[in-house]
């Protein structure tokens, strides 16, 4: 079987591809039977050997593609995208796929990742939709309005309960943000000890959107070219104990945001107009606009944020170490 996972939702779809990992045989062996390829880059043949490969002491492997959907849509490639695929390559790529991955191993689970919604034309889900179960899994990212409901459904998930008042305001210093929302409930329903809500009094005294601010101060300094700053504050999270990688994330999020804020500017829409667009707080909204002009145009954006998903994938291939990728890209970004 293979499954598609896909939507803006990086939160949900990590979630998701751990709990494909944790039903892969025994912890001790769990490595050795998970593979995970760059869909920018990979060949057929190598998505092949590594899916017809035999498990090592499990039942099962599993194999992870990150990126191939969207490599493989139909598209024209632009002027200085060197990740597009010439148009004949990606359709003999994507038509030997279709004839592969129905022959699949037993023992192989497939999964193929993309961070940004693909279209459900796409012959790779139509074809996953023929398949028993839910195979194709629509990752989206809440809208601001929903977020409270979410943070309510987590919070039961867990075992707690939490009052409404409570989860708008916890919605209200997130951003949007869910890693960082996750990590808060947990941190509210453990002062509770799981025996009572949490209440709004429990939020203002716990949380703080201080990590948000020093996010949004990093990618300012970066705008800025300040490197000096950049650097500062990127050492003052990993001093507060922020997870390079969940730091990674909410960078990448903040430059997704600053990219589609960006578009919207281009129509001259006034910052609440782009909030509700976005479905996304209008606060926060409107600091990234002001965020945004830093950046002559959408161009050097979409560099940034290639070059942020590269690192992703090279942390987690063991290419390089979290802080140091970390640090390399912001003297890159800021000179």
């Amino acid at each position: 079987m293979f499954f598609i996972l896909h939507g803006d939702n990086e939160f949900e779809i990590s979630e998701r591809v751990a709990d494909f990992k944790q039903k892969i045989g025994d912890e001790s062996m769990r490595d050795l039977n998970i593979t995970l390829l760059d869909g920018r880059k990979t060949t057929l043949s190598e998505m092949q050997h590594a899916a017809e490969a035999i498990p090592f002491l499990a039942d099962k492997r599993l194999v992870i593609v990150e990126g191939l959907l969207t490599r493989l849509a139909s598209r024209k490639p632009k002027a200085g995208d060197d990740d597009a695929a010439p148009a004949g390559a990606a359709k003999d790529f994507l038509n030997g796929l279709i004839d592969y991955v129905p022959r699949l191993p037993e023992t192989t689970r497939l999964v193929f990742v993309e961070f940004q919604p693909v279209n459900p034309k796409h012959p790779l889900i139509k074809l996953a939709d023929q398949q028993k179960g839910k195979t194709v899994l629509d990752c989206r990212q809440p809208p601001a309005g929903e977020l409270p409901r979410w943070i309510s459904e987590r919070a039961k998930k867990r075992g707690g309960s939490i009052e409404p008042g409570a989860a708008q305001r916890l919605a209200a210093l997130s951003s949007g943000d869910l890693r960082r929302l996750d990590s808060e409930i947990n941190k509210l329903l453990t002062y509770v000890n799981v025996q009572r809500s949490v209440t709004e009094k429990d939020v203002n005294l716990l949380v703080s959107d201080a990590s948000t601010s020093s996010v949004f101060n990093l990618v300012d300094a970066l705008g800025k070219r300040d490197g000096k700053r950049a650097i500062h504050e990127l050492h003052h999270l990993l001093d507060q104990g922020e997870n390079p990688l969940g730091l990674l994330a909410m960078i990448v999020r903040q430059y997704r945001l600053l990219i589609l804020v960006k578009e919207l500017q281009a129509r001259n829409l006034s910052p609440d107009a782009m909030a509700k667009e976005l479905g996304q707080h209008p606060f926060a909204i409107k600091k990234i606009n002001e965020q945004a002009r830093h950046y002559q145009d959408l161009s050097q954006l979409e560099v940034i944020y290639r070059r942020l998903l590269e690192i992703e994938t090279e942390i987690k291939t063991g290419q390089t170490s979290d802080v140091l990728a970390l640090d390399l890209f912001v003297a890159g970004v800021a000179g």
